[in-house]
């Protein structure tokens, strides 16, 4: 299988991203934002980091970068797009997901382990992962989602909620909830759940001994639902 990383200016887990699809099985290729167009994928993976510096809004510059229409392009022709933390903010900015990242809940910076909800698996990202309920690492200041009360409503009789932030044991509320997110949102998906944007990090989690396995298991089930 073929995935590509798009780099932006201040991207700062491309690299950890592109170890991780090596692991796991991936062939990768790292693709500078300047680009018009995208090797051949099976996957297009929005790492990471803090694009453009974060000036406007998260986001919103790399969402004008020349490689963006290949994205949207290969994201409307059924192909997979992941967007991992600034990578989710971009995928906001371009309207391929609904909704906004804001400033957290308590205005810091949050870098620490979590613990999300898988919601949905009837996808290619989740589907025959064996557990549901992942720990992953979270490192942002604007991972906030939120959302109108009808584009709510849409992703949740769409079943569009991909990833809740919860406790070790599944329980979703508000001392569990790092940032503020709308009903615990950590991640979603387009109507058709080729686009998925988290603000959790799988990259971060794929050694036992530096940090932990999840994210393997995320990696690994991904890449045995593209076969």
């Amino acid at each position: 299988m073929k995935s590509s990383v798009i780099i932006f200016p201040g991207s700062n887990c491309d690299r950890d991203m592109d170890v991780a699809l090596k692991k796991f099985g991936f062939k990768n290729t790292m693709v500078w934002h300047d680009n018009q167009s995208i090797p051949k994928s099976d996957l297009i993976v929005l790492p990471g980091g803090f694009s453009y510096g974060d000036y406007l809004r998260c986001g919103s510059i790399a969402s004008k970068s020349k490689i963006i229409k290949s994205v949207i392009d290969f994201a409307n022709s059924g192909g997979l797009v992941l967007g991992v933390c600034n990578g989710f903010q971009i995928l906001t900015e371009t309207g391929l997901l609904p909704g906004i990242l804001q400033q957290n809940k308590y205005l810091n910076f949050i870098c620490k382990n979590i613990f999300v909800k898988i919601k949905d698996k009837k996808n290619k990202y989740f589907k025959n992962i064996k557990k549901d309920i992942l720990e992953l690492h979270i490192a942002h200041n604007e991972g906030n989602f939120f959302c109108t009360e009808a584009e709510l409503k849409n992703l949740e009789d769409n079943n569009q909620i991909a990833l809740t932030y919860c406790s070790s044991n599944g329980l979703e509320d508000e001392i569990n909830n790092p940032n503020g997110a709308i009903k615990n949102i950590a991640g979603i998906f387009n109507k058709n759940k080729n686009v998925l944007g988290m603000m959790p990090h799988p990259e971060r989690m794929i050694d036992k001994f530096l940090s932990g396995e999840d994210g393997s298991l995320f990696f690994e089930n991904l890449l045995g639902n593209l076969k």
